[in-house]
């Protein structure tokens, strides 16, 4: 559901090796399923870069032997911080 007529976003967050910080790529929502696709393929080894590309039209490219993890999820701001209740 989107909130105020934007389009819904994810997160992909990946881990690279020997990088001390992740790489945040936000897609909007209906690009997910075609980046879950690319982040497959890059593990599994049918392809030696991973590239995404973001909602503003910037283009990521990962060494997908260099991907450590990759992480799905809602942007950042919709995280909580503190104790849950």
């Amino acid at each position: 559901m989107s909130r105020c007529g934007t389009v819904p976003r994810v997160d992909i967050r990946i881990g690279v090796t020997q990088a001390p910080r992740e790489l945040t790529v936000e897609l909007d929502d209906d690009a997910a399923e075609e980046a879950t696709g690319a982040i497959e393929a890059a593990l599994a080894g049918a392809t030696d870069v991973l590239w995404l590309t973001d909602r503003r039209g910037r283009r990521l490219a990962v060494p997908a032997a260099k991907i450590a993890y990759v992480e799905l999820g809602s942007p950042a701001g919709d995280r909580r911080i503190g104790f849950g209740g």
